[in-house]
């Protein structure tokens, strides 16, 4: 009795220490996409007034964690009943990162001016801006889910083949990973002044290590959230041209020779583009069938 007891246990020790290290070969593999999904949503987490930074940030965080247990369940089942349910989410989700990226772009060369005035009059409606902050948490998350599916497919595409109990351990480590380790560095970043405030408060001195550091961290703050708005929606085409390219036979050989970088981001762009053009022509028939 005693020794099978410990047997158990020996298979459990075994058991997680497979699991541990398959963790971390997994979350090497995920690290592209994780990177991706730290810009795009410290971009996303951004530009809130100081107070609401962290509420904003712990109900995106929230969703996040939603998503997650709706996808990896999901993720199981259609991985063994359905897999080629998976490729067509994945490659749809990419569809919708490429749009976001590619109307980014647009928005940015062609409705700039008239979307800073949109935003301008919406402020002076609502001041708590309550309701732009909703559209934006919501976006966030949904942003998320679609990263997030990504995530989960990849790692789980590493342990494939496995024992199911294998391979929801696994999978659920990575998945949390990414949550913690994600938010936590973005509510690091959206913080940063507030702890250079509080390092030049802490100093007595005119000029010491800890004044400078503050300074350092307030002055760079602004830089940092205009270079994440950026960064973000490069992430955003390059994470759905890398979809396409490793979902799509065609894709998958278009521009061989290139960087995959390089062929990942051509690749995003042009799908995008054909979104946004779909889409506003879409919008431009509806106009005109509804006479506004």
């Amino acid at each position: 009795m005693a020794s099978g007891f410990f047997a158990l246990l020996d298979d459990i020790a075994v058991l997680m220490d497979d699991v541990v290290a398959m963790s971390k070969i997994t979350t090497k593999k995920t690290a592209g996409i994780l990177g991706d999904d730290l810009a795009v949503n410290a971009e996303k987490a951004t530009g809130f007034v100081s107070s609401r930074e962290l509420p904003v940030l712990w109900a995106i965080t929230k969703g996040s964690m939603f998503n997650k247990m709706i996808i990896l369940p999901i993720a199981f089942l259609l991985s063994a009943f359905a897999s080629w349910a998976v490729t067509l989410a994945l490659v749809l989700g990419g569809v919708y990162l490429a749009y976001e990226g590619a109307e980014k772009i647009y928005e940015y060369f062609f409705h700039r001016n008239h979307k800073n005035a949109n935003v301008a009059v919406e402020e002076v409606e609502n001041p708590d801006i309550s309701d732009l902050e909703k559209k934006k948490i919501k976006s966030a998350i949904f942003t998320d889910f679609i990263l997030s599916v990504e995530i989960v497919i990849i790692a789980l595409g590493t342990v494939l083949g496995r024992p199911i109990l294998f391979q929801i351990l696994v999978v659920s480590i990575v998945a949390v990973i990414a949550t913690v380790g994600v938010y936590g560095v973005v509510a690091l970043i959206v913080r940063m002044d507030d702890l250079g405030y509080k390092l030049v408060k802490f100093s007595k001195k005119e000029k010491s290590i800890s004044k400078f550091i503050g300074n350092v961290l307030i002055n760079a703050l602004p830089i940092v959230i205009k270079s994440l708005s950026v960064i973000g929606t490069i992430a955003l085409i390059l994470v759905a041209g890398g979809i396409f390219a490793h979902n799509i036979e065609f894709l998958h050989h278009f521009l061989e020779a290139w960087p995959s970088l390089i062929r990942d981001f051509i690749v995003g762009l042009i799908v995008g583009f054909l979104a946004v053009i779909l889409v506003n022509l879409f919008k431009a028939i509806k106009k005109k069938l509804l006479g506004r």
